[in-house]
């Protein structure tokens, strides 16, 4: 997969605000839960997926607090499947939140 394009990131980026850019190379996202099972099992839900699409992010858990951080090491950067996973990570929250 091909290494977006800084244009490409801001247009991603754009349409995925809760979304943030790090050190020019990742994107990450602050998740918080009611209470510390929910985070844990929507990290489970991360990993099962992340495993799926072999596309692996860093992940932080700090009791209620869940951080996500993702790029694509074969590319050097931020891909398309970064924001793929991104999305579908937001939709695992929206589910397990409530």
């Amino acid at each position: 997969m091909d290494k977006l394009s800084d244009e490409a990131i801001k247009e991603k980026l754009a349409e995925h605000p809760d979304w943030k850019l790090v050190d020019g190379k990742w994107i990450q996202r602050k998740y918080r839960f009611k209470d510390y099972l929910n985070g844990i099992e929507f990290v489970q839900k991360v990993a099962q997926l992340s495993e799926k699409m072999n596309h692996h992010p860093f992940i932080s858990i700090d009791y209620k607090l869940i951080s996500i951080k993702i790029t694509s090491w074969r590319a050097r950067g931020l891909t398309a499947l970064d924001f793929t996973l991104a999305e579908k990570y937001d939709e695992l929250y929206l589910h397990i939140k409530k």
